[in-house]
């Protein structure tokens, strides 16, 4: 379809507008050329598509040292150090769920009547020593916000609580039955508990207390004699 002289006109119009007006940015080539030198060594580098300098530099040529992927810094510190106490290992700031989940059940109170003073003793120091552990840990997912591990330490710190409840009844039995012990042997006269050479228990009391009369002992101790009576003669 042909257009009018009217509409063609118009059209017209409107393009040699659009061509007269000049153009605020243009990407042709003479319009980009740089007219005088870039005195920018910098010019190009870019960190992120690691792309060097475009003009050479003086130590180009220079191999650089590269850094050693197994590379440590060695901090001399004491192993034997009591706030090592505070995690689980040396070196080692917290355990992975499943290593906090390797322990096992709690102590009973039946087991715990066998054992002696310095074993219930070293036991209750090794479950504190626990439980500064568990508590580092939640303080350092307190700390990180990790979102993970609450339930496992939990779990083992109930553990650790059932113990050191067993242990103090432990030696609560163990105290009262001392008491109970103190009290008999104040009324024991074989045990004299004020007794300064240490020797508490004497079991000649009894013999001391008991007076055999001597007429009675003697009569004891006396052998018996066998009578050598002649037999009767019977009558004939």
């Amino acid at each position: 379809m042909r257009l009018g002289n009217p509409a063609r006109s118009s059209v017209l119009a409107q393009m040699t507008m659009a061509s007269s007006r000049a153009a605020a940015f243009s990407t042709t080539g003479h319009m980009c050329k740089r007219k005088t030198r870039d005195n920018n060594k910098k010019r190009g580098v870019s960190s992120l598509y690691r792309s060097g300098p475009r003009e050479p530099l003086s130590m180009s040529n220079v191999p650089l040292p590269k850094p050693r992927a197994d590379y440590k810094p060695t901090v001399p510190v004491d192993e034997s150090h009591g706030l090592w106490g505070f995690f689980p290992e040396p070196n080692k700031l917290m355990w992975t769920p499943t290593e906090m989940e390797k322990h096992g059940r709690a102590w009973k109170v039946e087991e715990l009547r066998r054992k002696s003073w310095e074993d219930l003793h070293a036991l209750w120091w090794t479950c504190c020593k626990e439980r500064n552990m568990l508590a580092t840990t939640k303080a350092e997912l307190e700390r990180t916000k990790l979102g993970f591990g609450e339930s496992e330490i939990e779990a083992r710190e109930l553990e650790v609580n059932k113990t050191m409840k067993a242990i103090k009844h432990t030696l609560t039995e163990r105290q009262y039955t001392w008491e109970d012990a103190t009290k008999i042997a104040e009324s024991d006269p074989e045990i004299d508990l004020q007794a300064e050479d240490g020797q508490f228990y004497k079991p000649s009391a009894y013999e001391e207390e008991t007076d055999v009369p001597d007429t009675w002992a003697s009569e004891v101790a006396k052998p018996e004699v066998a009578s050598k009576a002649e037999p009767a003669k019977v009558p004939s």
